[in-house]
């Protein structure tokens, strides 16, 4: 799957704390924010374009086929969301990290759990990875992969491919594409209208006065 968003807009974003991006995508009359049960469990600053896999409860033993081929056939830069209604097992571990890194894959955010914590966590430090926490539970005869670059909804949150990911110690926002450059420009101007309410508290000693000036909080 090619990108379609400028490198140069995805490390602007890298410098823009989600919480001013889901302002941002709301002001737009958009939910982007994730649940926060989706969280870092492997932390690190992620933003890239979603590559989308859904997972659904089956008794068949198989490989989860569709993240596989995620991971393998993906640009490099590329954040792997897979979909599995918040079930109570790994649909991602540390060979699927491996492949990540080998692909320069930017990290993954999973509606579901993920395993081998301490291995990824020792051996692939630079992939961020955003689930609903760490389970041992194998996908192998309880869930399996259907789709592959379909819109899916991962922690409440419809996600198509190429929409915009990014994440931090705050959670997981989505993007969407059509949305990247306005909400860039909008989080951009909550981000220094802070900075100047910040300064304005900091100097006048009143939380209340900074809130009242700049309606924000």
């Amino acid at each position: 799957m090619t990108t379609t968003i400028p490198p140069e807009t995805i490390a602007a974003f890298r410098g823009i704390a989600t919480a001013s991006v889901a302002d941002a995508v709301e002001q737009k009359g958009v939910r982007g924010y994730l649940t926060g049960g989706i969280r870092a469990v492997l932390p690190g600053k992620l933003v890239g374009p979603a590559v989308t896999v859904q997972e659904v409860p089956s008794h068949v033993s198989e490989p989860p086929t569709h993240a596989l081929r995620a991971i393998d056939e993906s640009a490099p830069g590329s954040v792997i969301c897979i979909a599995a209604g918040g079930a109570d097992v790994a649909v991602w571990g540390g060979l699927m990290a491996a492949g990540a890194v080998a692909n320069r894959i930017a990290g993954a955010v999973l509606d579901a759990g993920v395993r081998d914590v301490e291995e990824i966590r020792r051996d692939y430090p630079e992939l961020p990875v955003y689930a609903r926490g760490a389970v041992p539970a194998t996908t192998v005869g309880r869930y399996r992969t259907v789709s592959l670059n379909e819109p899916v909804e991962v922690g409440d949150v419809s996600v198509r491919p190429g929409d915009l990911i990014v994440a931090d110690s705050d959670g997981v926002v989505c993007v969407p594409l059509e949305l990247v450059a306005e909400v860039l420009a909008l989080a951009t101007d909550i981000e220094e209208r802070e900075r100047e309410q910040t300064r304005l508290i900091r100097e006048s000693g009143s939380l209340q006065g900074g809130l009242e000036k700049y309606q924000r909080i």
